[in-house]
């Protein structure tokens, strides 16, 4: 097994880190996205304000992830259990002025090296999808 960190693009936010940081530390800000989460594949979505709980198809027990440490206005780290790949990932927050904040998401995971190659590419392309799209939200 090998440690890899992914970066994602770094996204401009047109809000204030505060603003960004107090939406992103409440997971029930999550049930916005529920009809995007694909129905047939997740299931027993549950989520409140610390942790979001689901299953997923074929993977065993109920994924849990939830904030593990944060730093105010500045970064979020998020853990999950029962995945199987262990990873974590935080999202950085950087105020470069009034209502312009710089956002990058990034991913640390343990996994044999040969499933590196298979996942590299859609890790990154997933990345940079979600800086956009957590960019795009009304803070």
């Amino acid at each position: 097994m090998a440690e890899i960190k992914y970066e994602s693009k770094i996204g401009q936010v047109r809000a204030n880190a505060a603003d960004v940081f107090a939406v992103l530390t409440n997971l029930e800000n999550l049930q916005r996205f529920a009809d995007f989460i694909p129905q047939d594949k997740v299931k027993d979505l549950e989520i409140n304000r610390d942790f979001v709980r689901f299953k997923v198809e074929g993977l065993g027990p109920k994924i849990s992830i939830g904030i593990v440490d944060q730093e105010e206005n500045k970064m979020i780290k998020y853990g999950a259990e029962n995945i199987p790949i262990p990873l974590n990932a935080w999202i950085q927050l950087k105020q470069v002025e009034e209502l312009d904040t710089r956002m990058r998401i990034t991913v640390k995971t343990d996994m044999p090296a040969m499933f590196r190659m298979m996942f590299e590419k859609k890790m990154q392309t997933g990345l940079d999808q979600a800086v956009d799209m957590l960019c795009q939200i009304k803070y």
